[in-house]
């Protein structure tokens, strides 16, 4: 027995060698067809949340928590991440003391005024001029006369720059204080911000980060998403967007099996400069079962069905185990390969809507794991 299964080894490799060389063989060279005909344009889109947001650090540090995983869904203002918040708990205690001596400041200041204002220093009996004793004869004698006799003395301008003096303190320690105030209230808000609050009820995305990672400011932390309903984002052609308007219901397929209705609910106002695709965005029913991130196609009629050509190409053109459709372009003597957007079938071929152009040459029936160079045996 098992001298026949070591002979009957060779034959089984020789017959997959001669299968596979027949399968490089049968690989040719052919010229991309084109029909006038055109009844509907399959687009190709991915299903995604109704709306979503990717929360960022807003302060430097090491995160210390993180609500849940992937798929755990939250209210509109859980805490979902919270970066450490040691050093601006400090500076807030620093700020609370110089509130506190501000205010001690503006206690003295107001004091110092109204003793000014009842008890003027310029009319103090121990103060220049004066005899100091008797009190009586220096308000009513000395002073009176000093300032008749005296050109560089006046009793009521010492008054008023004592006022002002005094008026001058209150109002810088007033400032003192409301400069701590604000110091204060941004150490606050920066507290704030070491919170990611969720802005909406939605689920977590995607993960960036994970607890004891050290963050910096702007550094992406979390995709969030409200995903009860859902989306199909795609990028159609500049030429059929006068097929296209706002609140208009189109067939669908999600996963290439549930059929559903989609509805244009917004329509990007500029065009791509490279693809000259405008990206769309259609409504699912909230009754569809889908997921963020799954494919979808979307079947828009044209109604300019003879005005322009259908580019085919055989279904064995098209290269196997790829997740992106594409093919091998045949240009001066070489392969390459080609990504194509793909539309209607038309029996073994299918419609190329973007990718390949009237009269290039392709590959047919080219082998699995071909590359960009590979040119079949013309012998």
């Amino acid at each position: 027995m098992r001298r026949g299964n070591c002979a009957a080894r060779p034959v089984l490799v020789f017959l997959s060698v001669v299968l596979s060389l027949n399968s490089v063989q049968a690989a040719e060279i052919v010229a991309v067809e084109t029909s006038s005909s055109r009844v509907q344009t399959v687009l190709g889109s991915s299903v995604i949340p109704y709306k979503e947001v990717t929360l960022a650090a807003q302060v430097p540090g090491v995160l210390k928590y993180f609500a849940g995983e992937v798929g755990s869904a939250y209210q509109q203002g859980a805490v979902l991440t919270q970066v450490d918040e040691s050093q601006l708990a400090a500076k807030r205690n620093a700020v609370l003391a110089q509130i506190q001596n501000a205010q001690s400041m503006l206690q003295s200041a107001e004091a110092q005024y109204q003793r000014e204002v009842v008890s003027p220093r310029s009319r103090d009996v121990g103060a220049m001029p004066g005899f100091g004793m008797p009190a009586m004869m220096d308000n009513f004698i000395t002073r009176p006369m000093a300032d008749m006799m005296m050109n560089n003395y006046d009793s009521d301008m010492g008054r008023y720059s004592d006022l002002v003096t005094s008026a001058s303190g209150v109002s810088q320690a007033r400032g003192s204080l409301q400069q701590a105030y604000s110091q204060l209230q941004e150490i606050d808000a920066t507290l704030q911000n070491a919170k990611g609050i969720a802005p909406f009820e939605g689920v977590i995305l995607q993960k960036m980060v994970e607890v004891g990672d050290t963050v910096q400011v702007g550094q992406p932390l979390l995709r969030y998403g409200f995903v009860k309903y859902k989306r199909l984002q795609a990028d159609v052609p500049a030429s059929l967007m006068s097929q296209v308007s706002i609140g208009m219901v189109v067939p669908a397929k999600i996963n290439g099996a549930a059929e559903t209705m989609a509805k244009v609910s917004q329509i990007y106002p500029v065009a791509d400069a490279e693809q000259h695709t405008v990206t769309v965005k259609f409504d699912l029913p909230v009754d569809v079962v889908a997921a963020p991130g799954m494919y979808a196609e979307i079947y828009l009629s044209n109604s300019q069905a003879n005005e322009e050509p259908v580019v085919l190409v055989p279904r064995t053109a098209l290269l196997s185990g790829r997740s992106l459709p594409s093919v091998l372009a045949v240009e001066n003597g070489s392969s390459s390969l080609r990504l194509v957007r793909l539309g209607a079938d038309y029996g073994n071929k299918v419609e190329v809507i973007s990718g390949l152009k009237p009269g290039m040459k392709i590959i047919d029936n080219p082998p699995p794991r071909a590359v960009s160079g590979w040119m079949p045996d013309t012998q």
